[in-house]
């Protein structure tokens, strides 16, 4: 294995760890602002105001990406174990790859499109 190759692994090992720290901090905060008291509000209302927070936008596109990039990480390193041929590794993890990406867009543009929902409903 190349030194580059080694370095990367390392830092994707790394960034798996700090992810998954990362993505249970995102999650505790979305619960106690979301699901902790009925008062925190499951209203589409109630979610369109905290969405159109600029706070809340940056902690849910993170929330996102990091979701996503743990996933898609976590699923190479499960394929990677397993030993199969290269190229099924990397056209596996290309097409979910491929899937992450797109869903990242859509989570984006619904997040940052959410002013536009105020006068719905």
């Amino acid at each position: 294995m190349s030194n580059a190759r080694s370095k990367w692994s390392t830092y994707a090992w790394y960034w798996q760890r700090i992810s998954g720290v990362l993505l249970v901090v995102f999650t505790l905060g979305h619960y106690l602002t979301v699901h902790w008291t009925e008062a925190a509000g499951h209203s589409f209302q109630s979610s369109v105001q905290r969405l159109t927070n600029p706070m809340f936008q940056f902690w849910y596109l993170g929330f996102l990406v990091l979701g996503f990039y743990h996933g898609v990480q976590g699923f190479y390193n499960i394929l990677r174990d397993y030993k199969i041929p290269r190229w099924l590794l990397w056209g596996a993890v290309g097409i979910v790859a491929g899937a992450a990406v797109y869903f990242v867009y859509l989570g984006f543009d619904t997040v940052v499109s959410v002013h536009t929902w105020k006068h719905m409903r």
